[in-house]
């Protein structure tokens, strides 16, 4: 491959992936977490991160998502180098993250969970009051707009049911102008039916052109909703596969070794 045609096929793969992670590395004291790990996000797709418990798969995405800084590698988003210091930075540049634990406050309205570290405010001057009523009714344009079954967005998260409340995570994390949506086994607490529905919510999110990074333990959810899957063991990406082409047995031989990438 000649210079000009290795520099056309970077442009070409920049334009395509929102998000490109290349050989990062990550050590915390004598353990090192990650080793070269290489993730790509393509753009308006949904990519699953798959790997045994410890492979580095929440090491990987905490890099992602500013938790921490990777010590060597490189991430870019939209073909431009980032290097976050926090998660503000990764939610302002537009990754936003739907945490295994959601992250909620039980005691709050779902409005103010969709709004929580965002509060607008309105007045003059110096005098600024909470606009409640302007949240309020653009939590029900975010909620209404994934067609989700919540209750009134004045009820409190506590009463919400577990697939409720994970579409109410969902619907925060999709809300807010986001380039790529981390979900963290979005389904792993839920019964079939809200499991149903959530990933419906990820399959409506693909089809507006979300970008999504989904982490799941479970092989036929991944098969169902993906595009292409990136396998990680003890702290390395060691495969990728478009699930098109590949089988959970396939994925199941590549997670345990038994397969080579």
């Amino acid at each position: 491959m000649t210079t000009t045609e290795q520099t056309d096929r970077q442009s070409t793969t920049d334009q395509d992936d929102v998000l490109a992670a290349e050989n990062l590395t990550k050590s915390f004291g004598s353990v090192m977490a990650l080793r070269d790990a290489t993730i790509r996000l393509p753009r308006g797709k949904v990519t699953a991160l798959i790997g045994d418990n410890g492979a580095g798969k929440s090491t990987l995405v905490r890099c992602l998502s500013g938790v921490h800084r990777a010590d060597g590698g490189t991430v870019r988003l939209d073909g431009r180098p980032v290097d976050f210091h926090s998660p503000t930075q990764a939610r302002d540049a537009g990754i936003e993250t739907v945490h295994q634990n959601l992250a909620l406050v039980d005691d709050l309205a779902v409005w103010q969970n969709l709004f929580l570290g965002r509060e607008r405010t309105k007045g003059f001057g110096p005098v600024q009051l909470l606009d409640r009523r302007g949240m309020r009714e653009e939590a029900k344009t975010m909620v209404s707009a994934l067609a989700i079954n919540v209750p009134n967005v004045t009820s409190r998260v506590r009463r919400l049911s577990g697939g409720q409340r994970q579409a109410v995570s969902i619907a925060r994390a999709a809300g807010w102008g986001s380039k790529i949506v981390i979900m963290d086994e979005p389904t792993a607490a839920l019964g079939v039916q809200e499991t149903a529905r959530v990933e419906e919510l990820i399959q409506g999110l693909r089809e507006k052109g979300m970008t999504i990074l989904l982490i799941s333990h479970n092989f036929d959810q991944v098969l169902r909703l993906a595009d292409g899957v990136w396998v990680m063991r003890a702290g390395r990406t060691v495969g990728h596969r478009s699930t098109a082409d590949t089988t959970g047995e396939e994925l199941v031989g590549l997670v345990t070794g038994a397969i080579a990438s």
